[in-house]
């Protein structure tokens, strides 16, 4: 059960925003680019402009959700509480050796409440928790677009329940913990050198080009992005029935679905 859907506008907003996404990641395996050196590797040109494009097109999210009624104010407020959740989480495990327990609650709360929302707290709790670690950088646009694709991903997985869904939570948490492992070296990888076989060579076949990625992947990240998705699986298995079962207790609780009609009382 998703507690808030998905509707065309916000379905729309969603799609403009990975595609933005995407593009900033993907582009120069389509474009050559005479960039290079630290100033590349280290975004100095774009990263800035693509932080500043990401907070309004977020904030277009959650309006298109404001405007289909998917979400309301009681909606946002649980939003800010799991991103200030997710920023201590960040805090407590900041990706040493790939362990961050952040994931799993990204995870079960796009799971629960749906892909709009997971899209946002994934950015919104990427950022808090940036801030609160110290972890900003030219890197920071890039995985609050990552971590917002990893909620929104969980909003749209098969409709199932019991211990199914938390075999397929788990499969997903496994899989997703690679794939962010896999999106993120795409910040840097296309500038940096590290010898023919495993760099980016500009004007080379894609299919070439993703070769040579894919061994660089092997050879260097995998050992932190194996370990992250684990973690998280692990997490979901263990604590992913009772915070879900919590998730969806308190959105009933709180009527989430029910609009606020205010009454004007006896003397109206």
């Amino acid at each position: 059960m998703r507690l808030v859907q998905l509707k065309p506008r916000s379905t729309a907003t969603l799609v403009l925003t990975s595609v933005v996404g995407i593009l900033a990641f993907g582009w120069p395996l389509f474009w050559s680019t005479s960039q290079a050196g630290e100033s590349a590797i280290g975004h100095t040109t774009d990263a800035p402009w693509l932080f500043v494009l990401l907070l309004p097109l977020l904030v277009a999210v959650v309006l298109a959700e404001l405007s289909e009624d998917g979400i309301d104010a009681k909606v946002i407020s649980l939003l800010g509480m799991l991103a200030a959740v997710g920023a201590a989480l960040r805090a407590l495990g900041p990706g040493t050796a790939g362990l961050e327990p952040g994931f799993f609650l990204l995870i079960l709360a796009g799971r629960a409440f749906g892909a709009g929302f997971g899209f946002v707290l994934g950015a919104v709790s990427l950022l808090a928790g940036a801030l609160v670690s110290g972890g900003v950088g030219p890197w920071m646009p890039f995985q609050m677009f990552a971590c917002a694709w990893v909620g929104c991903l969980a909003g749209l997985l098969p409709k199932v329940g019991g211990r199914l869904e938390l075999l397929l939570l788990a499969a997903y948490s496994l899989v997703a913990g690679v794939l962010y492992g896999l999106v993120m070296n795409l910040w840097f990888w296309p500038y940096a050198t590290f010898g023919s076989d495993f760099s980016f060579i500009p004007g080379d076949s894609l299919v070439d080009n993703l070769h040579r990625y894919g061994l660089f992947v092997v050879a260097t990240s995998l050992g932190w992005d194996i370990p992250r998705g684990v973690l998280c699986a692990v997490l979901v298995l263990a604590l992913g029935r009772p915070i879900l079962n919590a998730f969806r207790r308190t959105a009933r609780k709180a009527a989430f679905d029910v609009p606020v009609v205010f009454d004007r009382g006896p003397n109206g």
